[in-house]
């Protein structure tokens, strides 16, 4: 079987052709159905949090496979920039490492660099990757297909670092600018003011920049306001973090204990 039959990233594969991508952030749920509820639900990602969470590398490998076997992409917040952390989740399982408060295009540059086989990174060789069915496949070509599938996102959360946006998205091997909102307006002073108007000049900046590189901006923390998601995707972005397992669960056992509760006798 040829590399190319078993290694696929269907989320490069969507925003390749413009389309919007729809991503659910996995920080409850520890086991491998949640793989299969994504995927059944209809996103196209999912991205296992090990910033705001307690998960194991275990489990997130485990998840992240299951993931590659549903035909959905498993990314990784990585709760530190590290190469220890990021070669771990890719080697685990994962098809993109979410890199959070980025500030620099020199951090963007180590993140590549642990992310990426050479010639394009540092990464160090390791074989029987889930990715490729645990088959061994020259390393040339096997180099060349990971790398090519390997996403690398990068978070801006800081008034610091969309100051340095132009540079940031320039750095070769950066695919997408995934905006934590929340963080951002907190840095601003002006936490939980989604209307504010730096916020749309913000998403602005970023998407243009984006578009000017052949490269993809994300949306993220705005699971309560679908129609500025609605509004920024318009206006070019094309990832959607729609919002978190916990605050599914939430949602949906607050609606029907509420529809009880309704009840009349």
């Amino acid at each position: 079987m040829a590399i190319g039959e078993i290694l696929r990233n269907n989320v490069k594969e969507k925003l390749a052709r413009d389309e919007v991508v729809a991503s659910m952030t996995v920080r409850l749920v520890r086991t491998v159905e949640i793989a299969r509820i994504a995927r059944t639900a209809g996103f196209d990602t999912i991205y296992v949090d090990l910033e705001h969470s307690s998960f194991s590398l275990d489990a997130c490998g485990q998840i992240c496979m299951a993931a590659l076997e549903a035909g959905i992409a498993p990314f990784v917040r990585v709760p530190a920039n590290t190469p220890e952390y990021i070669a771990r989740v890719l080697e685990g399982g994962a098809l993109g490492v979410i890199a959070p408060h980025l500030r620099s295009a020199e951090e963007a540059r180590a993140v590549v660099r642990a992310a990426k086989f050479p010639p394009l990174g540092e990464r160090s060789n390791a074989s029987g990757l889930p990715h490729l069915h645990f088959r061994s496949f020259p390393a040339a070509e096997a180099y060349a297909a990971l790398n090519a599938a390997t996403m690398v996102i990068v978070q801006f959360e800081s008034a610091a670092t969309l100051e340095r946006a132009d540079e940031i998205i320039a750095v070769d091997g950066i695919d997408m600018v995934l905006v934590g909102l929340n963080d951002l307006l907190a840095d601003w002073g002006i936490p939980g003011d989604y209307d504010h108007p730096r916020v749309r000049e913000a998403y602005a900046k970023i998407i243009a920049a984006c578009r000017r590189r052949g490269k993809h901006c994300g949306v993220g923390g705005l699971a309560t306001r679908p129609d500025l998601v609605a509004e920024f995707v318009k206006m070019g972005a094309r990832y959607v973090s729609t919002g978190t397992d916990l605050g599914f669960l939430i949602g949906a056992c607050t609606a029907r204990a509420s529809e009880v509760k309704k009840i009349k006798l």
